[in-house]
C-alpha cells in the first residue's frame, strides 16, 4: 500500500483517472486545495493564474502555478501550470486550445479566479471605483472569458462539470449584506453565473454548480492570524469564531465528490457550500471534522452568541 498523499483523503484513490480539469485561479486558496484534490483521485489538472516563479501579480503574494501543480504531482495527478490572465481573451483561448491538442478533451472545469483588493465596509461612495470595478472584472470578467472559451471543449464529452467559486449561499447572500457594494455584487454575480451555465449546459448533459467555501484557512488568512495551518486553533485566542475555520483541502474534496459523482447532475444549478456536501458524501476536513461554517454562521456567529462549535463540525 502506497502513503496517502499530504492533505487527500484516505482511501480516495484514482477514480479521476484520465479526467482532465482546468482550476482557472488556482494559485493558491481554495483552487489550490481543489487542484491538489482532484489531484489525489487520480486527475489530470491545469493549474492557472498571474503568479508565476518568475512574475507576480498585482497581489503580490509568494505561492505561485508552479507549486500548486507540484502539489498536484505529489498527490498522485498530474499538474500542469500555465501562466493566464483570464482578463485576457487571447490568452485564455489558447489555454483552451492547449488543453484540447493535449488532451483531446475537458471534463471539469472551477472559475476560481478572483485576485482582487477587498475595500471593507465601505459604501458604494465611499469605495474607490477603480478598485471596485476592477473586482468586477476579476471577479466576473474572468469568469465569463473563461466559460466562453472552455464550455465549447467540455460539452463535447458528456457529463461535464463546471464549478464557480463563490463566498456564501445564494440562500446566505440574499439576507445579508457582504462586505462591501462591490464585494457583494461580485460574490452575488458568481452565484447567477452557476444558475444561468446550469440552463445552457443541461441540454448537453453537463452541469453547473456555485460552490463556497466556509471560513478558509487561505495562506492570507493564515498570515491574517499570525499562524500557520499546523497551529491554527492559536487563533482562536483573539478570533473565537475561527474555531469554525476549515482547510482548502475541504472544499477540494467537495469538488472530487462531485465529479465523482454519476448523478451529479441532480446539483444542477444549485448553490451548494462545502459543509453541505460533507454530510451527503461524507467526506473530512484533514483533522476528520465536518465543519458547517454557513450553518454556524447563521445560528451562532450573527446572533451574537459565544462561539461554540459542538455540533458544527
Amino acid at each position: 500500500m502506497t502513503p496517502e498523499a499530504p492533505g487527500s483523503e484516505p482511501g480516495a484513490g484514482s477514480d479521476l483517472a484520465g479526467r482532465v480539469a482546468l482550476v482557472a485561479g488556482g494559485t493558491r486558496g481554495a483552487g489550490r486545495g481543489i487542484a491538489v484534490q482532484l489531484g489525489a483521485a487520480g486527475a489530470t489538472v491545469y493549474v492557472t493564474g498571474r503568479t508565476s516563479g518568475s512574475e507576480r501579480s498585482e497581489m503580490d503574494r509568494p505561492e505561485t502555478i508552479e507549486e500548486t501543480a507540484a502539489l498536484v504531482d505529489a498527490a498522485g495527478g498530474r499538474g500542469i501550470a500555465v501562466r493566464v490572465d483570464h482578463l485576457v481573451p487571447d490568452q485564455v483561448s489558447a489555454l483552451v486550445a492547449r488543453i484540447s491538442g493535449e488532451q483531446g478533451a475537458l471534463h471539469i472545469l472551477v472559475n476560481d479566479i478572483w485576485g482582487a483588493e477587498i475595500e471593507w465596509n465601505r459604501t458604494v461612495w465611499e469605495s474607490s471605483l477603480d478598485t471596485g470595478l476592477r473586482t468586477l472584472r476579476l471577479a466576473v470578467d474572468t469568469h465569463a472569458i473563461t466559460s466562453h472559451f472552455a464550455l465549447p471543449l467540455l460539452i463535447e464529452t458528456p457529463g461535464g462539470l463546471v464549478v464557480e467559486m463563490t463566498d456564501g449561499t445564494d440562500e446566505y447572500n440574499a439576507a445579508n449584506y457582504r462586505v462591501s457594494f462591490f464585494y457583494d455584487l461580485a460574490k452575488a454575480a458568481v452565484n447567477r453565473m452557476a444558475f444561468a451555465l446550469a440552463h445552457e449546459l443541461a441540454p448537453h448533459d453537463a452541469t453547473a454548480v456555485a460552490l463556497t467555501p466556509g471560513w478558509l484557512r487561505s495562506e492570507a488568512m493564515l498570515q491574517a492570524h499570525g499562524v500557520t495551518e499546523a497551529t491554527w486553533r492559536d487563533a482562536i485566542a483573539h478570533a473565537p469564531h475561527f474555531a469554525i475555520s476549515e482547510s482548502p483541502a475541504y472544499v477540494g474534496r467537495a469538488v472530487a465528490a462531485l465529479a465523482r459523482d454519476p448523478e451529479v447532475a441532480c446539483w444542477n444549478g444549485q448553490s451548494l457550500s462545502s459543509g453541505q456536501l460533507a454530510r451527503v458524501y461524507g467526506f473530512t476536513d484533514v483533522d476528520g471534522s465536518r465543519p458547517d461554517a454557513w450553518r454556524y454562521l447563521t445560528e451562532v456567529q450573527d446572533r451574537g452568541l459565544p462561539a461554540d462549535v459542538t455540533g458544527y463540525r
